[in-house]
């Protein structure tokens, strides 16, 4: 075996010949054959194990084993300890999921800290099966079914083409000694349940399992990257307009599509999207329906999809209602920055530089969002407008509405801020204090 891993790594993964690796050691068989693998290859390792302390002694044996492991093979090991049950509970996390957490935390810290080049994982070929058929089991979608990549980042697997069976026999053949974690004797896990019970009946009916799922994983990986350059491809055309805080997708793009619901997965789904057949409805929808995820926000507004993140939704208390006092000379808002200064004439105004009569000025200043009701007196129009049928007349999209601030003097709007400034605090041949104000937009 020791040929083939020398020629796996010499073929797929030779850059791990110049690289500083950290090794995920359990004590379990397939961690520790990996180590003896990789030092026989004369790879430059450290050890990294977790002491989770879930099983008592069971755990310090594990952590003596992995000390004299690195011991022996006169590699380096980093031992860290947890409180998981602790971290479960305060996270509310199944201990499974809490040990998951804190173990790769601690990889990543201690990658960076000490500056590794790849983590090795012990991931193998049974794995591989397992997740696959665990994510076939939930219905998973088609990257569900594509199992562990050998790459992700830099994690390596670089034992994904083994199986346990190989791993055992290595290890009898080298005498190489392993701890058995207690824990995985028990079918209180999904993934225990496969590998005692469904995959052994499995391998007897198909004996060529292993390989057949392999060729099936390569056949949908490459399904995958059809998909990916036809969805790329189309959203290229979709995309109308995008921003730091926005992206607007064309509707009847994506109606005149055959399955429009399947692009519509493969487009949103990295944003925590899950309720799909609302989302379809979207386009079908009113102006102003929308569907949330945790994290975005995929809004119906006239001919368009917009995408957005919920926390740009709306400001903070401070950033929707607060004072500018006269001798300010600059303000941050979730605008842009706003600077106050005296000029001696006015120029031509625009839509982030207005100038107004200081003297009709009430401080301090308010600026807040703007909210329904809002009334105005647009620059250069006789008469009041309410800013809703301003915003609909300048056919404003639902999120540049939302981003709208009002700087207001005494509650009167001095200027729908970016847009258009107020006839009441004009200049005039009267102004004796001309104060410019201008939009600095990040």
């Amino acid at each position: 075996m020791i040929k083939d891993f020398k020629q796996h790594i010499d073929t797929n993964f030779s850059f791990l010949h110049k690289s500083k690796i950290l090794i995920a050691v359990s004590g379990g068989l397939d961690s520790v054959v990996l180590t003896h693998l990789c030092k026989a290859s004369n790879l430059n390792i450290a050890l990294a194990h977790c002491n989770f302390k879930l099983r008592g002694e069971e755990s310090d044996g594990d952590e003596a084993f992995v000390l004299q492991l690195g011991e022996t093979l006169n590699v380096e090991v980093f031992i860290e300890y947890f409180d998981t049950e602790a971290y479960a509970e305060n996270n509310k996390l199944s201990i499974q999921m809490a040990a998951r957490e804190l173990r790769y935390q601690w990889f990543e810290s201690l990658m960076n800290h000490l500056e590794f080049d790849y983590m090795l994982t012990a991931h193998h070929a049974d794995d591989n099966l397992e997740t696959f058929l665990i994510n076939l089991s939930r219905g998973s979608g088609l990257r569900g079914l594509t199992g562990i990549p050998e790459i992700n980042g830099q994690i390596v697997r670089p034992l994904l083409p083994f199986s346990r069976e190989q791993l055992a026999q290595f290890a009898e053949n080298e005498k190489i000694s392993w701890r058995d974690d207690s824990s995985n004797a028990s079918d209180t896990y999904l993934r225990n349940k496969l590998r005692h019970h469904i995959i052994p009946n499995l391998k007897d009916i198909a004996p060529e399992l292993l390989d057949n799922v392999k060729t099936t994983i390569s056949n949908l990986n490459d399904a995958i990257d059809i998909v990916d350059e036809s969805v790329n491809s189309f959203e290229s055309k979709a995309i109308t307009d995008i921003d730091e805080y926005k992206v607007k997708y064309k509707i009847s793009k994506i109606k005149k599509l055959k399955n429009p619901k399947a692009y519509l997965f493969e487009m949103f789904k990295a944003y925590g999207f899950s309720e799909w057949n609302d989302i379809e409805h979207l386009l079908e929808a009113q102006s102003g329906k929308q569907v949330l995820s945790k994290t975005h926000r995929l809004l119906k507004d006239r001919k368009h999809l917009i995408l957005t993140l919920r926390q740009q939704e709306s400001g903070s208390d401070e950033e929707r209602s607060f004072g500018i006092l006269e001798n300010e000379a600059s303000v941050e808002t979730s605008m842009g920055i706003l600077f106050f200064d005296e000029a001696d004439a006015i120029s031509k105004p625009s839509e982030t530089t207005i100038y107004v009569d200081k003297d009709q000025l009430k401080f301090p200043l308010q600026l807040r969002k703007w909210k329904k009701g809002d009334v105005f007196y647009p620059l250069g129009m006789q008469g009041k407008k309410k800013l809703s049928k301003y915003f609909k007349d300048e056919k404003m999209s639902l999120i540049e509405k939302e981003r709208v601030c009002l700087l207001l003097s005494d509650e009167n709007i001095v200027w729908v801020i970016g847009k258009r400034a107020d006839e009441r605090f004009k200049v005039t041949k009267a102004t004796k204090q001309i104060l410019r104000i201008t939009l600095k937009q990040p």
